[in-house]
């Protein structure tokens, strides 16, 4: 087999219709458009959103909700989840880069410590954000808590 014998099985593929050639081709004079109106005619093209001159769905539903643009988006990490890595590596400081070396977050990502589970070493952890439960967990446990 060689690329220039490769072909697509059979019935697979069909031939496209050959509009307006013609009487004798079937579809020749209007050509499957029928009659008169703007989608008869060459050039045209639907605006998004048109329901025939009918008030649009878009415009017919009020403006909703607020994005904010100066949100930071953090993912969430739990006590729970570090206690396991710090076990697991037996580690006694835990960073982002220790969260993204495990496959917990991905580099670009802020990271934030939140107060679900226990700790019962005493870690050092480096992060963008902790909530007051994991801070204060993670402190009672004789660890330290360092903010990016």
């Amino acid at each position: 087999m060689e690329l220039n014998n490769l072909k697509p099985a059979q019935g697979s593929t069909h031939h496209d219709k050959r509009v307006g050639r013609g009487a004798g081709s079937g579809r020749g004079g209007y050509a499957t458009r029928g009659l008169k109106g703007a989608k008869s005619r060459s050039g045209y093209s639907r605006k998004l959103g048109f329901e025939g001159g009918q008030m649009p769905l878009q415009r017919r539903l009020p403006k909703f909700g607020f994005k904010n643009l100066k949100r930071v988006e953090f993912k969430p990490i739990n006590l729970s989840a570090l206690e396991s890595l710090a076990e697991k590596n037996s580690l006694t400081a835990i960073s982002v880069e220790t969260l993204v070396d495990a496959g917990f977050v991905s580099s670009n990502d802020k990271v934030k410590i939140l107060g679900n589970g226990s700790l019962t070493k005493a870690l050092t952890v480096t992060a963008h954000a902790f909530s007051k439960s994991a801070e204060e967990a993670i402190t009672a446990a004789g660890g330290s808590v360092e903010k990016l």
